[in-house]
């Protein structure tokens, strides 16, 4: 996946029990330098484009399209009602409408809006320095396991690790300790699919986030 910037993105380990219990999950990810004190104007310009097309009656209409019908399939699957916790693409809509508009908040979390708005999928950042050798993936917890915060989970939480720390509950908030801060040089960018979501939408939405940070 080159498309003008020169990086690849890695594909991330599902344990085997995940795997067959969740045929289609999957986490690509990629590592990135990044100055985040860099705002982009030009970001936010295209973050006030998409918020034109959010209106009312679209959003509602959004959960019968392919991508996000997949994700509403796959949260229904691990037992989560998404009309409750709602899909991150029909979160970002309902802020939109309560706000009126995409608020800008700082150059990567627009970044990471960005991506989802324009492909569907969800990226989350981590702080690079934080990810051990080996690279991220999808496993379930074991007994007494916790956030790399500290925060517990209970057994069989589906979540994004790596070999030595929890980095966040699958398609839930990372760790405070491990988000990319104000000294953060190089960010670990991830994304996740479910059966239904073509593996393209998760270059894209690497590669979307990617662009928009713009060098480091």
């Amino acid at each position: 996946m080159k498309r003008g910037l020169d990086f690849e993105a890695t594909p991330g380990f599902v344990e085997p029990a995940v795997r067959a219990e969740f045929p289609g999950l999957r986490l690509l990810w990629l590592t990135v330098a990044v100055n985040l004190g860099t705002r982009s104007p030009a970001l936010e310009r295209r973050l006030d484009a998409h918020a034109d097309r959010y209106r009312g009656a679209g959003v509602v209409a959004m959960r019968t399209l392919p991508i996000p019908h997949a994700y509403r399939a796959f949260f229904r699957h691990v037992g989560l009602d998404p009309d409750v916790t709602r899909i991150p693409t029909e979160q970002a809509a309902v802020e939109r409408l309560l706000q009126g508009a995409f608020a800008s908040r700082d150059a990567l979390r627009d970044a990471l809006l960005l991506g989802l708005l324009e492909t569907g999928v969800p990226v989350w950042a981590l702080d690079g320095d934080r990810v051990a050798p080996g690279g991220l993936g999808i496993r379930m917890t074991a007994e007494a396991e916790a956030l790399a915060s500290g925060g517990a989970l209970p057994a069989g939480r589906l979540v994004v690790a790596d070999a030595a720390h929890i980095h966040a509950p699958l398609f839930g908030e990372v760790a405070a300790a491990h988000r990319p801060g104000p000294r953060t040089r190089r960010v670990a960018l991830f994304a996740v699919g479910v059966d239904g979501v073509p593996s393209i939408h998760l270059e894209e939405a690497l590669w979307v986030c990617v662009e928009a940070l713009g060098p480091g």
